[in-house]
């Protein structure tokens, strides 16, 4: 099936209370779960590469872009290819060549009005070249300071000031025209265990301060009824990325603990890619499911 724009799965879901849920992408069976997951939950997805997966493969987004958009045209599900958290300029500006239907700048380790000022511009450039662009404000947690190294500061997500204010929201979408805003509500980045807090009162008075959809990072360590309850309030688009890494390698780990003269790959990382594609699966159906719907507990795999 051909690629579907994050945008054309995100607005009919908005529209109907619903969700889309994002995954990360980091490996070619990343990709093959995320499209197995999504056929199996028969609902749509968006497969997400970021700045940091293609720092990880040397800096160019060209062949994992490539291998994940053709997992994508091959499966049954409607599929959108997204480039996640961009600091880099030059990045965004590979997008376009590289096949990215829309982008996440994120421009939020800067001030305001440095933040709307490239934001602005970012989003010029991608809406030149049909590209849909989302953007944070505030401070979701689980990421690096403004310094960098081992021993950086990780953003708190209960820091005073860190959460997404309403008034500033409306006025940066309109000072910027994104397609859709990451917010920070109480979730944070790389969480193993599901135990996050979201501030639901928030996100409802963002969804009415807000003209476009809101996005939820972080989403791994949200409970399942967390996730309703945000979906429910207003989020649009729903990142997961930890979860899928959990699942892949505990199921490696597991394997190799049982088997351990087997060196071909293929035997831990096929029930690896099945694992996080029943990850995907679960995720789908909480978020993406009829609105109101209680869904299935999310495997903690």
């Amino acid at each position: 099936m051909p690629l579907v724009g994050t945008g054309e799965l995100v607005a009919p879901a908005r529209a109907e209370g619903r969700a889309v849920a994002a995954f990360n992408v980091i490996t070619l069976e990343h990709a093959e779960a995320i499209a197995a997951g999504a056929e199996a939950a028969g609902l749509p997805a968006v497969l997400q590469i970021s700045e940091n997966a293609v720092k990880f493969h040397g800096g160019r987004p060209g062949p994992l872009a490539a291998a994940t958009a053709a997992v994508a045209r091959a499966s049954t599900a409607r599929l959108a290819l997204h480039l996640d958290h961009v600091e880099s300029v030059e990045l965004l500006h590979a997008a376009h060549v590289e096949g990215f239907g829309s982008v996440m700048f994120d421009a939020s380790r800067l001030g305001y009005a440095d933040n709307v000022k490239a934001t602005a511009e970012a989003v010029r450039w991608g809406h030149e070249r049909g590209i849909w662009v989302e953007a944070e404000l505030g401070a979701v947690g689980g990421k690096e300071g403004a310094t960098t190294g081992p021993c950086a500061p990780v953003l708190d997500t209960h820091a005073p000031g860190v959460r997404t204010d309403p008034a500033e929201a409306a006025a940066y979408v309109d000072a910027t025209g994104v397609d859709a805003l990451a917010v920070a509500v109480g979730s944070s980045h790389a969480m193993t265990e599901r135990t996050a807090a979201l501030d639901h009162a928030l996100i409802a008075r963002l969804g009415d301060a807000v003209p476009v959809p809101l996005v939820l990072h972080g989403s791994s360590g949200v409970p399942d009824e967390e996730l309703r309850r945000a979906v429910a309030s207003g989020m649009s688009k729903i990142n997961i990325g930890t979860a899928l890494n959990t699942a892949f390698t505990g199921t490696v780990r597991a394997y190799l603990e049982a088997n351990g003269r087997v060196v071909d790959p293929r035997k831990y990382l096929a029930p690896a890619r099945e694992a996080m594609a029943h990850t995907v699966d679960r995720f789908l159906r909480t978020v993406g499911g009829e609105p109101g719907s209680c869904g299935e507990e999310v495997s903690r795999g």
